[in-house]
């Protein structure tokens, strides 16, 4: 069940991660708000503090999200953005994803 929670803080983190970007990006490429960059500033934060809420090192952490990040972003590009991944950013972001659960989850003699 360990595992569970933190993949479920990984994708919690990558969704404030990706979605406050997304909407400064949007700010700045797009002309939208400035309201869109102060959410998204503040979303930004929060995955900050979100990222503190798994139990391993800071360093063995943020390396597995980068794997999980790749996936999200892609996601993301797909579902929200309009983006058509190729076959060759699916087998990327599933290296990625691999990488990032042997990172974070192989057992190991000690936490963290």
């Amino acid at each position: 069940m360990i595992w569970i929670r933190s993949f479920l803080i990984f994708i919690l983190a990558g969704l404030c991660e990706i979605g406050g970007g997304y909407l400064i990006w949007l700010w700045l490429k797009e002309g939208k708000p400035l309201w869109y960059a102060i959410v998204g500033g503040l979303i930004l934060a929060l995955y900050g503090v979100v990222a503190t809420w798994q139990t391993a090192s800071f360093g063995r952490v943020y390396a597995a999200y980068g794997g999980i990040f790749i996936v999200l972003a892609l996601l993301w590009a797909w579902k929200i953005d309009g983006f058509r991944p190729d076959k060759y950013d699916i087998i990327g972001a599933a290296v990625a994803l691999l990488g990032a659960c042997i990172i974070i989850y192989t057992p190991r003699g000690s936490v963290g």
